[in-house]
């Protein structure tokens, strides 16, 4: 059976001393995962993903350490996630390279193929896109934080998460630009600031130096560095240019360093807020932040800007990933007039 907290080669009796210092008892499973994880400067939503993946995979085969089991026994829990489950591809896919990752980079072990997994059906979506009428009155039922995080992710094509996670570094007041750092794909890119969030987004930063300045005298201004850099740079997670735009209205304990931290605002927070702008809007189309993004990225191309631009500015590996946008652009079923309105006409 295997010991989510223990390694099952590990002997239940009471090692020696000079057994303690020859043969030191193996971390845990899931110790072991966190540490290869951290190694790699995964995300901590990624660790608690796979985590959580792995758990779930090892109780599904009856506690089997997953040293006993093999491809055979992936492919089995992956079918049942799709048939029995029926979870979405994407989740699907999220559970395989949780288990690929536990195989190939914790325990070392080649796997072979997946020839019996059945993978769940992938639906052919098209992006929700809200017109410009359509957005205005979203960013109209908006207000404070809210409605600067709202304009940042229209008018500067930003996800969900590299909005929330913005340090007061990435924004460039003279080039009028956003840095984004570690996006998707662990990638860097610039776009564009909106110049009508500048002066609002200044007059929001100065609340924020002012209780950051108040918490560092305080003792705490700390905040999250990535990569060690608290290692290299003992000071500067208490530098402003490090600290979150967005802070949280509380501080809460980091769950890596267990120090007493103010993290970014919950990406949840937005979420709610761009739902309820939507709902207050009258708008029927099932939108959400992302959709801001999306109807970012339409409005541009509407606009006339070439598609490998608009490429660059969203942060897309492959420019097959934009064209998806260009749909709206032939108006309806592909830029057919109806016959109806041919029968009509004149």
């Amino acid at each position: 059976m295997a010991d989510l907290h223990h390694d099952s080669s590990q002997s239940t009796a009471a090692p020696r001393s000079s057994d303690n210092m020859t043969n030191p008892a193996k971390p845990r499973l899931l110790d072991q995962v966190r540490d290869v994880i951290r190694c790699k400067h995964y995300s901590i939503r990624t660790e608690q993903s796979y985590v959580d993946w792995i758990k779930r995979y090892i109780y599904f085969h009856d506690k089997k350490h997953p040293e006993a089991m093999n491809e055979a026994h992936i492919s089995s829990f992956l079918t049942y996630l799709a048939v029995q489950r029926k979870v979405a591809s994407s989740t699907q896919n999220q559970a395989l390279c949780a288990l690929l990752f536990l195989y190939r980079d914790v325990l070392q072990k080649d796997l072979g193929n997946f020839d019996n997994l059945v993978r769940a059906k992938m639906p052919a979506k098209l992006p929700v896109v809200f017109t410009r009428d359509e957005i205005r009155s979203i960013l109209l039922q908006l207000e404070g934080p809210a409605w600067i995080m709202g304009q940042l992710l229209y008018g500067a094509g930003l996800r969900l998460m590299e909005c929330v996670r913005l340090r007061v570094k990435d924004i460039d007041f003279g080039y009028k630009q956003v840095v984004v750092r570690d996006g998707k794909g662990h990638k860097d890119r610039v776009t564009m600031l909106p110049e009508v969030v500048i002066d609002p987004i200044q007059r929001h930063l100065a609340k924020v130096k002012h209780m950051h300045d108040k918490e560092t005298k305080a003792g705490f201004g700390t905040v999250y560095l990535p990569y060690a850099l608290e290692r290299k740079y003992p000071h500067a997670n208490r530098e402003w240019g490090w600290q979150y735009v967005f802070p949280a209205t509380k501080r809460s304990i980091d769950p890596r360093s267990g120090m007493e931290q103010r993290h970014h605002i919950s990406e949840a927070v937005l979420q709610r807020a761009i739902k309820d702008a939507i709902r207050q809007s009258g708008i029927t189309k099932p939108g959400s932040c992302h959709s801001m993004r999306h109807s970012f990225a339409t409005h541009l191309l509407e606009s006339g800007y070439d598609i490998r631009t608009v490429q660059e500015l969203l942060g897309h590996k492959d420019v097959s990933t934009t064209m998806i946008y260009t749909h709206v652009l032939n108006k309806g079923g592909k830029g057919v007039v109806s016959p109806s309105d041919r029968l009509f006409q004149s």
